[in-house]
């Protein structure tokens, strides 16, 4: 399997696990082509004219040649420089690595994540929250993650990998999709009564056993085991947190818990404020939930070693 195939499975199965409708998905594609034809052509040519075809833009390939053979991955939950040293020492150790991936973004990945919040809205109004509400809240949002990122030095992995030609790719609102339905499928079959029910089935998952024993396990950290759940929404994609504005009108609309994998402390004010019961499963955990089952999918497609570094560990299912 090489390079390019690997990512653009990871994009099809990206796609085919999203919490969003199919028409949605082609709808941003749609609107992102519409986009660039209303540029000037000196615009155009700063165009990220791979959005035309991947709605994801904080999953690329950062580095190296899309016809490369791929026959050993590092896979890390977070990849920099000294990733990517463990890289070269392991082929100068006989154990060359063909490619490193990272599940957080880096490089133009990173710069684009606030692009990839606009999943929220579509999420949101599925939830039946009016679009032009739901807009409104996630473009404050939205252009409050830009300016945060925007200073950032998003090349600095990137300029390593290069120098050093280790091909290197990024995958994440695609494993984010995958953890995100699989778990909301869970909620919805399973029907928990109670907070402590929510936790029982996420520790049934070999992912969040192995948190536990590390004491990064699923926690409640909003209301009591014995409390009832209710309707339980699962928040792990769109980026990054979404707007903490948002949490009175999903009260309204009955949801009783969220089951997340990180909150800040801001959001978890809001939420405490809407009675809405939190459940975080845990971050590393449930990133490695979402990566375990892409993977599998993509074995399935092509055969390769994983070879596991910064927080990644691998539990197969097929």
């Amino acid at each position: 399997m090489n390079l390019g195939a690997i990512y653009e499975g990871i994009i099809e199965e990206g796609i085919k696990s999203e919490l969003r409708t199919r028409a949605q998905v082609e709808s941003q594609l749609a609107s992102v082509k519409k986009q660039y034809k209303k540029l000037q052509k000196r615009e155009q040519k700063f165009f990220d004219k791979e959005s035309f075809k991947n709605p994801y833009a904080d999953t690329r390939i950062l580095h190296g040649d899309p016809n490369k053979e791929i026959r050993r991955v590092l896979v890390g939950v977070d990849i920099g420089v000294a990733e990517l040293l463990v890289a070269d020492q392991l082929a100068q150790r006989g154990k060359p690595v063909d490619l490193v991936m990272s599940h957080h973004p880096q490089g133009i990945a990173l710069a684009g994540l606030a692009d990839v919040m606009r999943v929220q809205t579509d999420l949101l109004e599925n939830l039946g929250i009016e679009n032009s509400i739901a807009k409104g809240l996630m473009d404050k949002r939205i252009t409050e993650v830009t300016r945060r990122l925007h200073s950032g030095n998003h090349t600095r992995v990137v300029d390593v990998a290069r120098l050093l030609d280790i091909p290197l790719m990024c995958c994440h609102t695609p494993a984010d999709n995958h953890v995100a339905k699989y778990l909301q499928k869970m909620m919805d079959t399973q029907k928990p009564k109670t907070l402590q029910k929510v936790e029982d089935l996420l520790m049934k998952e070999p992912e969040y056993k192995a948190a536990a024993k590390e004491k990064i396990g699923p926690c409640i950290l909003v209301g009591k085991p014995k409390d009832k759940a209710g309707k339980v929404v699962v928040d792990m994609t769109g980026g990054t947190s979404g707007s903490q504005d948002i949490f009175g009108r999903l009260s309204q609309l009955g949801v009783g818990t969220m089951l997340c994998m990180h909150i800040g402390e801001k959001h978890l004010q809001k939420v405490r404020n809407e009675y809405i019961k939190v459940v975080n499963a845990g971050h590393m955990a449930s990133d490695n939930l979402g990566m375990n089952l892409l993977l599998d999918k993509l074995n399935r497609k092509g055969k390769f070693e994983v070879v596991v570094c910064s927080g990644f560990r691998r539990f197969k299912r097929s």
